[in-house]
C-alpha cells in the first residue's frame, strides 16, 4: 500500500508498462482534471463542476497517479491564494507604512475597520479554497470506497492535505509581511482594550453608587478599592453581558488571525496592548501621591478588566481548559480560592492562571520601578509616605529586585543630597528617615548597610556633623536651630525606645525561652542575599539600631559625649532659671545608651544647677527683712532679690570662655555681697565670678515708653554707661567697660539695631561717637522679660560662645604635639596620616600621653595646613617651604 503522507513524488515508472490506450486515457483525464480544477477555483467551489472533477480524479487514481493530482491541486491553490488572497490583503495596509512616524494622526477606529474588512475578505478566500480542497479529499475518499476488493491502494491523507495547505497560507503571508503590520495589530488591540476598560470603569462606578445608596457594609462597599474582590466575583459573566459584542468582535479578529498563521504575532500584539494599558493604569493610580496605598487597587483593577477580558476571549476561542491537579502547580495569589463561574469547571484555565502571573509580576515590577525612581522624595516625606513604602516592600518581596533599589537610591543620594549645597542638618534628617523607611522594607538591615555607606562617608568629612547629631539627640527640632524640623526625626524617641526595650528584656529574662527561640530561629534560617556584607553578622543576628548607625558616623562615642558636654554647658549657662527637667530626662536616656561612666561629668554639671538653686534660695533667706535698705540699692533699684547665680564645679565643666569686662560699681557691689554670704554658708569655699557670662534683664525707660530686654552682661555694661553720660567715643567707652575697641564695635551694634543708640563719625575717623536717643531717662535692673537670652543673642551675629568649642579644646590640647610633628616632617621629609598617628602613639607616652583618634589628628593637621605651616599633596604631609 502506498501512502500519500510518505510519498514525496509520483511513481512515473508505471507509465512504461501502459499501452497506448491507457496513456491516452491518462492524458485526457489529466487535461480534464487541470481544466476542472482551474474552473473549480475560479467559481469558488461551484458544485456543478464537482462531477467532472471527481471522475478525472478517479481515472488518475486508477492508474496510480493520485499524488500527481494532489500536488498539482496544492500548487494551484498556492498560486490562487497568492494572487487573490495575500496580495489583496496586504494592499489594505499600504497606507500605514509610516505608522511609527505619524502616531498623532492614527485613527484607531479606522484601523479597526480596515483590519476587519481585510480579514473578512482573505478569510472568505481561504474558506472557498478549503471547500475546493475538501472536494479533492472527498474524490479521493470515494475512489477508495468504490474499490471491489475492499483493500485501499493508498491513504487519502486529509489531515496532511489541510496542514499542508495551512502551511502554504502562512508561508505566503509571512513571505510578504510588511514591517508595520505588527504595529497595526498593536494599535487595534490598544483601542479595543481602552474602550473595554472605559466601559468597565463606568460599570464599577455605577456599582459603587448602588452600594452607597443601599448603605451596605463598609468593607463590602470598598471591596474593589481595597483589592478584596473575590475571584468568583471577578470573573462573573454578568459583567460582560453588555460587552459581549465587543469581546466577540475582538475574539473573531483573534481567531481569523490565528487561522492565517499569525498566532504568535497576535498574542504579542494584544499582550503588549494589555501591558501598556496596565502600565498606564499603574502610573495613573500611583502618581506622586505617596500617602495612600495603591497596590490593592491595582490588583483589583487587574481582576476586573484584563483578566475578565482574557477569560472571555479564551472561552470564545475554545482555550478554556480546566487547570486541575495534573497541571504544573503554579498558583497565583489572586486565585487563592477556587472559582465556580466557569462552565464545566471548578477552577480557572491553565492559560488564565499563567496570564494572572504575568500581569501580577508586570504590575509589581512597574509599581516597584515607579517607587524606586521616586524613593528620595518618598523618604523626604516619611513617615507620611509609609503607605508607599509598604507597597514597595510587597513589590520587592514579589520581584526580588532589591539590588535595583540599592543602585538607584545611592545614585540619587550622590546627585541630590551629598552635595556642598545641602546642609548637614538636611543630610542627617534624610539619613534618619532613610534608616526608618528601609527598616520597614528590610528589617535585617542588609540593604541599609549598602545604602547608608555613602552618607556615612560624606558626613565624616563635615565639620559640624557631631554638633548636629548632638542637637538631634537633645531636642525635637531635628538639628534645626529654629525648631521647625520634623519632631519625628528627633533621636530622643530612639532613646526612649531603647529604654522600653531594656525594660522588656528585663521582663523576658524571667522566662527560660532561649532553647525554644534558638530552635525557632534555626527553622527560619535563610542565607544572606548576595548584596550582604560578608564582614557583618548574619541577618538573623542583626538589628537595625538607629543610634548605633548614627554614632557609627563619628566612629567614637567619646567625641559625641564631649560635644554633648559643650552643648549642655552652653545651654545651662544661658538659662535664666533653674528648670532643667528636660536636660535631666535626656541625660538619663543617654546614660542607657552610652553608659553611666561616660556621662558622669554631665551629671555633675546638672547637679551644679540643682545645688545652685538651693544655695541661691538659702542666700536670699539670710537677708534681714528688718534691716535698713541700702541707699545704693534704693537708688539703682538693684538688690539681692534680683540676682540668681549659677555656681559650677569648674573641674568638671568644659573650659569656660573668659572675657575682660568692667561692670558698673553698683552691680559689682551686689556680686561681692552675694559672694560674702556664700562664703558664710559654704566655708571655706569662695566664689570666682565669670562676669562676662549670664543674662541680664533690663528695662530702659524713655519719656513716652519703657522697653524691656534680656541681654548678655557685656550689652548691659555698655548701655548702663549711658545713664550718666549720653555720648561716648568708642575708645573712651572701651576703656570704661574694659572691652577691646573691635569687640565693642561689634557688641554695641545690638543697641544701634534696637534704636536705643545712634552712631556717628567723630573728629578721628577711627574713633566713632555713640549717642543715646533723645528722651532717655534711666536704665535699671528689672525682673520683666520679653524673650529669652538665646532669642536676643541670635540677632547678634558676632556673639561669643560661653564655652570653648570642641575644636578649640582639641587645638589647645594638640598644640603640645605640634613641635613633634614638625620635627618628624623635618627628618622624614613627608609622612602619611597613619604614619604620623602611629609615631605619636609610640613616642609621646610621657605626660600628657598622646591619646587622640585618627580623625582628631587629621582635623589638627588640616588646621596647620590652613595656617600654611604644612601642605598636603597626594595624601602626604610636607613642611611648607
Amino acid at each position: 500500500m502506498e501512502s500519500l503522507t510518505s510519498s514525496p513524488v509520483c511513481n512515473l515508472g508505471i507509465l512504461i508498462s501502459l499501452d497506448n490506450d491507457s496513456v491516452q486515457e491518462i492524458l485526457q483525464s489529466y487535461d480534464g482534471f487541470c481544466t476542472a480544477a482551474n474552473s473549480l477555483l475560479k467559481s469558488s467551489g461551484d458544485l456543478s463542476l464537482e462531477h467532472d472533477f471527481v471522475s478525472h480524479v478517479h481515472t488518475l487514481c486508477k492508474h496510480g497517479l493520485h499524488i500527481l493530482s494532489r500536488d498539482y491541486f496544492l500548487r494551484l491553490l498556492e498560486e490562487a491564494f497568492e494572487k487573490n488572497g495575500a496580495s489583496r490583503f496586504w494592499r489594505y495596509f499600504e497606507d500605514y507604512s509610516k505608522i511609527e512616524e505619524d502616531l498623532e494622526k492614527i485613527d484607531e477606529d479606522e484601523i479597526q475597520r480596515v483590519l476587519c474588512n481585510a480579514l473578512e475578505e482573505i478569510c472568505l478566500e481561504k474558506e472557498n479554497q478549503e471547500k475546493c480542497l475538501l472536494m479533492l479529499v472527498h474524490a479521493l475518499q470515494s475512489y477508495m470506497d468504490n474499490l471491489t476488493d475492499g483493500k485501499p491502494d493508498f491513504d487519502v491523507g486529509k489531515v496532511y492535505l489541510f496542514s499542508k495547505y495551512q502551511l502554504i497560507v502562512s508561508s505566503i503571508l509571512m513571505a510578504n509581511l510588511p514591517r508595520h503590520f505588527p504595529e497595526v495589530l498593536h494599535f487595534y488591540f490598544k483601542g479595543r482594550l481602552e474602550e473595554l476598560s472605559t466601559i468597565m470603569d463606568g460599570e464599577l462606578n455605577e456599582e459603587n453608587e448602588h452600594r452607597d445608596r443601599d448603605e451596605m457594609d463598609l468593607d463590602e462597599k470598598n471591596k474593589y478599592r481595597t483589592g478584596e474582590m473575590d475571584i468568583d466575583e471577578c470573573y462573573s459573566q454578568d459583567k460582560f453581558s453588555e460587552n459581549s459584542k465587543l469581546v466577540r468582535n475582538i475574539g473573531k479578529v483573534v481567531r481569523d488571525l490565528r487561522n492565517l498563521g499569525f498566532t504568535s504575532m497576535t498574542e504579542d500584539a494584544y499582550a503588549s496592548a494589555i501591558f501598556m494599558l496596565l502600565k498606564a493604569k499603574v502610573h495613573n493610580l500611583a502618581g506622586d501621591d505617596y500617602r495612600s496605598s495603591v497596590l490593592a487597587s491595582i490588583k483589583g483593577w487587574i481582576q476586573v478588566v484584563p483578566l475578565q477580558f482574557l477569560n472571555a476571549l479564551l472561552a470564545y476561542l475554545g482555550d478554556s481548559i480546566s487547570f486541575d491537579q495534573h497541571s504544573s502547580g503554579i498558583k497565583s495569589p489572586l486565585a487563592s480560592q477556587p472559582s465556580s463561574c466557569y462552565s464545566g469547571t471548578n477552577t480557572p484555565s491553565e492559560g488564565l492562571i499563567r496570564w494572572k502571573l504575568r500581569l501580577e509580576y508586570f504590575a509589581y515590577e512597574t509599581l516597584q520601578d515607579l517607587r524606586i525612581a521616586k524613593l528620595f522624595e518618598i523618604i523626604v516625606d516619611y513617615p507620611e509616605s509609609s503607605p508607599a513604602i509598604e507597597d514597595l516592600k510587597q513589590c520587592l518581596e514579589y520581584t526580588g529586585q532589591h539590588s535595583k533599589l540599592v543602585e538607584s537610591f545611592i545614585s540619587a543620594l550622590r546627585f541630590r543630597l551629598l552635595t556642598a549645597g545641602a546642609s548637614t542638618n538636611d543630610i542627617l534628617h534624610q539619613y534618619v528617615s532613610t534608616i526608618k523607611a528601609l527598616r520597614t522594607i528590610d528589617p535585617a538591615g542588609v540593604f541599609l548597610e549598602a545604602v547608608g555607606e555613602p552618607i556615612r562617608d560624606y558626613l565624616r568629612g563635615r565639620k559640624d556633623t557631631i554638633k548636629c547629631i548632638v542637637t538631634m539627640l537633645t531636642d525635637g527640632s531635628s538639628g534645626n536651630p529654629n525648631g521647625s524640623g520634623n519632631s519625628g526625626d528627633s533621636l530622643l524617641e530612639e532613646l526612649n525606645r531603647d529604654e522600653e526595650n531594656q525594660e522588656n528584656v528585663a521582663i523576658d529574662d524571667d522566662f527560660n525561652t532561649d532553647d525554644k527561640q534558638a530552635w525557632i530561629d534555626a527553622q527560619r534560617w535563610e542565607p544572606d542575599p548576595v548584596e550582604a556584607d560578608p564582614l557583618k553578622g548574619s541577618r538573623n543576628r542583626r538589628k537595625v539600631d538607629i543610634l548605633g548607625m548614627i554614632v557609627g558616623i563619628i566612629g567614637s562615642k567619646d567625641q559625641l559625649v564631649n560635644e554633648y558636654r559643650v552643648m549642655l554647658a552652653e545651654k545651662l549657662l544661658n538659662k535664666s532659671d533653674y528648670d532643667i527637667d528636660l536636660e535631666i530626662r535626656t541625660l538619663e536616656l543617654l546614660k542607657i545608651h552610652f553608659g553611666e561612666s561616660s556621662m558622669q561629668k554631665c551629671e555633675i554639671m546638672l547637679n551644679d544647677l540643682i545645688d545652685s538653686k538651693r544655695i541661691n534660695t538659702n542666700i536670699k533667706a539670710t537677708i534681714s527683712k528688718t534691716s535698713q535698705i541700702d541707699p545704693v540699692a534704693a537708688e539703682t533699684g538693684i538688690s539681692l532679690d534680683n540676682l540668681d547665680a549659677t555656681i559650677i564645679s569648674s573641674n568638671f565643666w568644659p573650659p569656660i570662655q573668659d572675657e575682660a569686662l568692667i561692670i558698673p560699681e553698683s552691680v559689682d557691689q551686689l556680686l561681692s555681697d552675694y559672694a560674702r554670704r556664700f562664703h558664710q554658708i559654704k566655708t571655706p569655699r569662695k566664689l570666682i565670678w565669670k562676669k562676662n557670662l549670664g543674662t541680664v534683664k533690663l528695662e530702659l525707660q524713655f519719656e513716652d515708653k519703657a522697653m524691656q530686654f534680656t541681654v548678655a552682661p557685656v550689652h548691659a555694661a555698655i548701655i548702663m554707661q549711658f545713664q550718666d553720660q549720653t555720648s561716648w567715643t568708642s575708645k573712651n567707652l572701651a576703656v570704661a567697660t574694659g572691652i577691646p575697641v573691635d569687640v565693642l564695635n561689634r557688641r554695641i551694634s545690638f543697641w544701634i539695631s534696637k534704636g536705643v543708640l545712634t552712631e556717628s563719625l567723630g573728629t578721628d575717623p577711627s574713633d566713632h561717637v555713640f549717642t543715646l536717643v533723645d528722651g532717655m531717662i534711666e536704665a535699671g535692673k528689672n525682673s520683666g522679660n520679653t524673650g529669652n537670652c538665646e532669642e536676643l543673642l541670635a540677632g547678634d551675629e558676632e556673639a561669643e560662645r560661653s564655652v570653648a568649642s570642641v575644636e578649640d579644646q582639641l587645638r589647645k590640647e594638640m598644640t603640645v604635639y605640634e613641635k613633634f610633628i614638625l620635627g618628624m616632617l623635618t627628618n622624614f621629609g613627608s609622612m602619611a596620616l597613619d604614619r604620623i598617628h602611629n609615631t605619636l602613639k609610640m613616642f609621646c607616652v610621657a605626660d600628657p600621653p598622646y591619646d587622640k583618634s585618627l580623625q582628631q589628628l587629621q582635623s589638627f593637621l588640616s588646621g596647620l595646613v590652613s595656617e600654611e605651616k604644612l601642605e598636603l599633596r597626594d595624601g602626604m604631609y610636607f613642611l611648607k617651604k
